[in-house]
């Protein structure tokens, strides 16, 4: 269960870092992408770490690449907590940016795990996307 302050934390940087790549505005857009990663940095290794502000980081990370890095260092934390939502969200999250890089077999293997971990979530949209994706990616 991540902490409630921390959730809180993460919402509201979440909301601002929409709201300033809504507004186009790159400098407060990096401000706020500072501060997301500096109470990930802040909280990693403690009691606070939760895959939940990885997650977030990596939802807004702009480089692709850096990205699946973040991602990979969000599903470790879920896995090491069992956390089937996030495992299978950040794996789905995780296959869309590998195809976009062509990273097809890759993306194939995201879409496979993703779907084995949302076997016991109650997310009914987001497990109906990953079968779709991998349905059309196994095609592509």
């Amino acid at each position: 269960m991540i902490n409630t302050k921390i959730y809180k934390a993460v919402y509201s940087l979440s909301e601002k870092l929409m709201a300033a790549a809504s507004a186009n505005n790159q400098d407060a857009f990096n401000a706020l992408y500072g501060e997301l990663e500096t109470l990930c940095m802040k909280n990693e290794s403690t009691d606070k770490d939760h895959p939940e502000q990885w997650e977030t980081l990596a939802d807004f990370t702009e480089e692709l690449n850096d990205a699946l890095i973040v991602y990979e260092k969000a599903l470790a934390k879920a896995s090491a907590i069992n956390s089937k939502d996030h495992m299978s969200s950040i794996a789905y999250s995780m296959a869309t940016l590998q195809i976009e890089l062509a990273q097809t077999g890759k993306a194939i293997k995201s879409l496979q795990n993703a779907k084995i971990s949302a076997n016991k979530i109650a997310d009914k949209e987001l497990k109906a996307e990953i079968d779709e994706l991998l349905e059309k990616t196994q095609r592509a």
